[in-house]
């Protein structure tokens, strides 16, 4: 079955452009372009026209009521890079400019098979001649400096001169939408005028960032061909004032000819590269030598192992199965794998978030990669490695004697968070990422991982752990920090919190042991890091007394220790005009209340299954259900895992819904803005954490599977220690068959099985209950 997307007999316009903008764009984890037209479209149009690229950043004032110790007041900001997009044909003297009156069959595909994306047309010129367009654009996943954009078009009837203008700007603005608050507030200008070249017909832009002082360079080099033979290139000339390099062609065609115009795009940048411009030379020269048609080979065979290693088939919702597969496709194009950079909130879709990072990396996208992809999700833990030494900084900042505090948005490793009650003070994002650490840990088995990187990070958060709390009546307590729920702000003991700094010392204890027997390493290890035995001790006695909040009234997890005492909000009676919240009560307000944004201690629930009954969940998520409005997207995954694991099969699938829709088929109405990377990760780890069952642990893989009554079946592939595995659901039964690698133990409904390459067992799905 070919991955294809595809909008076939439509007109773009005002309406639907942001969003084919977001649903058409191209990214390889480095490189991010939206889906814009090469011709343009209408001034009057909003479009976010943008080439982005992964941990490229300047620095942006972040204005301060009340200069207080230590407040943020600057920030990272990802930077509209360049123009490379532009190609505009004069025909006869007529430019080709799409209208909803002068174009029909306009189709526009995403190719995941193929990692590409096109857009075909026949335009009419005012004459009434026809010209078929057939335009394809890749960012090379084999090598991830290149963009293409395969501009052909053919004259069915046309006869005259033909004019190509193909532009390079090296001086852009970003986007801006006032009434956004994800969105920066004004178009701001980062760059500037730095270098440009002109040789063997490519031409070479630099520019600096104005504050963070980086350098990006653009090359671009064309290959123009006429009934497959090469066309000269007629003009090349550079504009001083505007930083631009404009390349001209001019020819003649008759009916039946076709032209094929190959632009290559380079981008380096002074993160990754001491001189941009010398590699972005060496890159082009290397990458228009090879040729346009072996690296769509190559892009090919990268996504046919790609997706072995990730398929995921859902029968009985077409609709479903096609948003999975995007879903999936999305999250590839969004992960940065170089230690420079991770995945931003929006991907390389969009500028939302301003390209920041935050928690979702760890707790909702990493867990696909670690179970699909292991390579990958190790990329992304190499990045807050990279920034471990920013984190003790910020830790420093916040007035932490020792310990790591990771922030709560960045692209650097610095905090980005003006708002420090929703933002800094979220300090669980230091065990979420140490739960993304040995989440990876357990699903690969690679200690040298551990060894080199995973245990000094979860050293270094263990230790801000027991910076921040203190015991108290023999209860190692948290106080003044915020959960997930961003609608309860700066309490005392928020159960999420305090579970996830348990898991975090918990686990640096039990490896710590471990890591032991390797004696000289172990030795190495202690001497580098200044650790002690009493240090090791006081981490498990805090973690054995963590204090989780248990109210033998309710029998429920309270969030925190103020959250029963507030009045309960009536969202049974509130407008549905005034959600989400957050845009209509101030925050104080919101604070007051029991109501929450999202999942909080449900989500605790399902990482921390070990530290409540099952009785608790229970009864917490029939309690918490009632005061959520899931106003974020990455709430309604959770509350379905959570159904599964409790046997809620209704409920399971009625908060799964429609989330894993949202951006492809744009359920609520704002993906034009950018995906949202997080529920893509969220909707995988509903079907398979949630519907399969799925829990991975150092001694193997646990299965529960259930089959949802509206689907007919549904089969997905993961790894396991190296091992690749797939598991097809059936109305009759579950089988699970190791496809390649060790022999993998597999615990299914209860029962353990040994599982060996080329091995399968099945188990009537009907005679067990999950």
């Amino acid at each position: 079955m070919r991955r294809l997307y595809q909008l076939k007999n439509i007109t773009i316009n005002e309406e639907n452009l942001l969003l084919q903008e977001t649903i058409f764009h191209n990214a390889n984890g480095y490189i991010g372009v939206r889906g814009t037209l090469e011709e343009g479209v209408s001034s009057k149009w909003d479009t976010m026209r943008g080439m982005y690229l992964n941990g490229f950043y300047d620095v942006a004032p972040m204005k301060q009521a009340e200069k207080l110790c230590n407040l943020i007041e600057d920030k990272d900001c990802m930077v509209n890079v360049a123009d490379t997009q532009t190609i505009q044909v004069l025909f006869g003297g007529e430019r080709f400019f799409m209208t909803e009156h002068n174009t029909r069959d306009c189709s526009r595909t995403l190719d995941m098979d193929n990692g590409i994306t096109s857009r075909s047309l026949v335009w009419n010129t005012q004459y009434g001649k026809e010209i078929c367009f057939d335009i394809v654009r890749m960012a090379s996943f084999s090598e991830r400096s290149l963009f293409v954009i395969d501009y052909q078009f053919t004259s069915e009837d046309f006869e005259g001169d033909i004019v190509i203008e193909s532009g390079q700007n090296g001086l852009v603005k970003n986007y801006c939408n006032v009434n956004d608050p994800r969105m920066a507030d004004e178009g701001a200008v980062h760059l500037q005028k730095e270098n440009h070249c002109i040789e063997d017909n490519a031409g070479y832009l630099v520019s600096s960032t104005i504050k963070s002082g980086l350098k990006v360079t653009s090359g671009v080099k064309h290959e123009l061909y006429l009934n497959d033979s090469p066309c000269p290139l007629s003009d090349i000339t550079y504009e001083e004032k505007d930083h631009r390099i404009n390349y001209v062609f001019k020819f003649h065609i008759k009916p039946g000819d076709r032209v094929r115009l190959i632009k290559y795009t380079i981008f380096t940048d002074s993160v990754r590269w001491d001189d941009c411009l010398e590699k972005a030379m060496e890159k082009l020269d290397y990458v228009t030598s090879v040729g346009v048609d072996e690296f769509y080979n190559r892009q090919k065979a990268f996504l046919t192992h790609f997706w072995n290693n990730s398929a995921m088939e859902i029968s009985g919702d077409d609709d479903l199965n096609a948003s999975v597969e995007f879903n999936m496709y999305q999250l590839l194009q969004s992960a940065g794998i170089d230690g420079h950079s991770s995945i931003a909130a929006k991907g390389l879709s969009g500028e939302g978030y301003e390209g920041h990072y935050f928690w979702d990396t760890e707790m909702f996208m990493l867990p696909y990669f670690a179970l699909t992809n292991p390579e990958i999700a190790r990329k992304l833990l190499d990045f807050r490695y990279t920034t471990l030494a920013s984190a003790k900084e910020n830790a420093g900042l916040l007035g932490h004697k020792k310990g790591a505090l990771y922030p709560w948005r960045t692209i650097t490793g610095t905090e980005c968070s003006g708002y420090f009650p929703s933002g800094t003070a979220q300090y669980h994002i230091n065990g979420d990422i140490a739960y993304a650490i040995i989440l990876y840990y357990k699903a690969t088995g690679d200690w040298d991982f551990m060894r080199e990187k995973g245990m000094k990070i979860l050293l270094e958060t263990s230790r801000l752990w027991m910076d921040v709390g203190n015991f108290c009546d023999d209860k190692f307590v948290i106080n003044c920090v915020t959960g997930p729920d961003e609608y309860t702000c700066m309490v005392n003991n928020n159960y999420y919190t305090n579970a996830c700094a348990k898991y975090n010392l918990e686990w640096f204890v039990k490896l710590s042991e471990q890591f032991s027997r390797e004696e000289s390493a172990w030795k190495a290890f202690v001497r580098e890091n200044n650790l002690s035995t009493d240090e090791i001790c006081e981490m498990n006695r805090a973690q054995e007394n963590m204090y989780l909040p248990y109210d033998e009234k309710l029998g429920i997890n309270p969030q925190d220790d103020s959250f029963l005492q507030k009045p309960v909000w009536d969202l049974k009676n509130t407008d549905q005009n005034q959600y989400p919240l957050l845009m209509h009560y101030h925050p104080l307000y919101l604070y007051r209340y029991q109501v929450c944004k999202q999942a909080d201690t449900i989500l605790a629930h399902y990482l921390f299954p070990e530290y409540q009954d099952l009785q608790t969940e229970i009864n917490s998520f029939l309690y918490y259900e009632k005061v959520t409005t899931h106003d974020s997207s990455l709430s309604t995954c959770v509350f379905s895992i959570m159904a599964s694991k409790l046997g809620m099969k209704d409920k399971a699938y009625q908060y799964f819904g429609d989330s894993a829709k949202l951006d492809l088929m744009n359920t609520h109405k704002n993906t034009k803005d950018g995906i949202h990377a997080a529920n893509m990760g969220g909707c995988y780890m509903a079907i398979v954490n949630g519907f399969a069952g799925v829990r991975i642990e150092t001694d193997g893989i646990y299965l529960a599977p259930q089959l949802p009554e509206q689907w007919t079946g549904y089969s997905f592939r993961i790894q396991y220690h190296g091992s690749l595995l797939e598991i097809q659901v059936t109305e009759d039964e579950c089988k699970i068959q190791n496809l390649e690698g060790s022999p993998v133990r597999t615990v299914l409904y209860g029962t353990s099985y040994i599982l060996g390459k080329g091995k399968s067992i099945s188990v009537r799905i009907n005679s067990k209950t999950a």
